[in-house]
C-alpha cells in the first residue's frame, strides 16, 4: 500500500520542483544518503546478532533523542 503513495508523492513533488533543493545541496544530500544506506545495512546485520529486546528500545532512544540535536 505504501508504494502507490510513494509514487504519487514522488510525481507530485517532482512536478513542483521540490527536488531542486537536493541538487542545490548535493554534498549534504550525498552525506545523508550514504549515512542512510550504511545505517540500513548495519541495522540489518545487527538483527542476527542482538535480540529484538535490545534493538527496539535502542531504536526508541535514538528516535527520541534525534529531535534534541541542533
Amino acid at each position: 500500500m505504501s508504494l502507490p503513495t510513494m509514487l504519487v508523492a514522488f510525481a507530485h513533488y517532482s512536478r513542483d520542483g521540490s527536488f531542486a533543493v537536493l541538487g542545490a545541496n548535493l554534498r549534504f544530500t550525498t552525506i545523508m544518503a550514504t549515512g542512510s544506506i550504511v545505517g540500513a545495512v548495519l541495522g540489518g546485520l545487527l538483527l542476527g546478532v542482538f535480540p529484538d529486546l535490545v534493538l527496539i528500545p535502542l531504536l526508541a532512544v535514538i528516535l527520541l533523542a534525534a529531535p534534541l540535536q541542533k
